[in-house]
């Protein structure tokens, strides 16, 4: 016979079931400085990719990827094709990081977008687009004159003013930049305040257009907006044309005369004064 197993005494309580925590541990401290990190450069260029990324912190590409895939997995970024303006290489372009627009959100306030946006509705419904249009103007021409008066000093040079400019603009909650391209100037703005009531009324990111142009001192390009769903609002300013004379280092006119420009197939390298009658 099988003896009959012992029965412990005193207080027996049974063992707890085993749980398993399958919740995404929290970013540590370092992590998160680091993806706050992350998300300063995206907000100040818009779309960057894993490499440059992490040549821009310091980190090896599976550490990037670590971060990044975290990021993506909290809503914060997300990966598209990167946008090739001109002339495209062969293969696929690069694929790149973008803030969501919840990220942009927590970066810096969207002040009673929704208010915005329903009153907007209301001029629309009302006043149709153009009234709209006008209510954008207004709006715009507030900034403008502050814009221009901060500028004070900048001289005539558009490329001078849109560094002028981007100052201005950044005090206003921008994030603006201005850079030399070999085309002319980029103005670049890396948040706008009122992207969400943009995307809805384009009317608003017109007259913003219009009032770069009157603060730079020329027509300039809207290539790209963050109302648009593009990472960074892109205007282009052509490179302002100098005269032959002017390039040359000739006045206009001189006595009597005034400088003509006789171009030669290459390059312009003579110049004939003709008299006037």
């Amino acid at each position: 016979m099988k003896k009959a197993a012992a029965v412990p005494t005193g207080d027996v309580r049974p063992a707890a079931p085993e749980v398993r925590d399958t919740a995404q541990p929290m970013a540590g401290g370092a992590d998160r400085r680091t993806r706050d990190r992350v998300t300063q450069l995206l907000l100040a260029h818009g779309a960057a990719t894993a490499a440059e990324l992490g040549e821009a912190l310091g980190l090896s590409p599976a550490a990037i990827r670590r971060h990044l895939d975290a990021m993506a997995d909290d809503g914060d970024v997300i990966s598209r094709e990167r946008v090739v303006y001109g002339h495209r290489g062969r293969g696929r372009p690069a694929r790149v990081f973008v803030l969501t627009d919840a990220a942009r959100l927590r970066t810096g306030p969207h002040t009673y977008d929704d208010l915005a946006t329903s009153a907007l509705r209301w001029v629309a419904s009302h006043g149709g687009a153009q009234a709209v249009a006008e209510f954008a103007a207004d709006q715009v021409a507030a900034l403008e004159t502050r814009c221009r008066t901060a500028m004070e000093g900048a001289g005539d040079e558009p490329l001078a003013r849109a560094e002028a400019l981007a100052k201005a603009l950044t005090a206003e909650g921008y994030a603006a930049s201005a850079s030399v391209i070999a085309t002319g100037g980029q103005l670049c703005q890396h948040h706008c305040p009122v992207a969400h009531v943009a995307a809805e009324f384009p009317q608003l990111c017109e007259a913003e257009t219009q009032a770069i142009s009157k603060l730079v001192g020329t027509h300039v390009q809207r290539l790209a907006t963050i109302a648009h769903g593009d990472g960074v609002c892109t205007t282009h300013i052509p490179r302002r044309r100098v005269g032959v004379a002017e390039e040359l280092g000739m006045p206009a006119e001189r006595g009597r005369g005034r400088a003509v420009a006789m171009p030669s197939p290459k390059t312009v390298s003579t110049v004939k004064t003709v008299r006037d009658e």
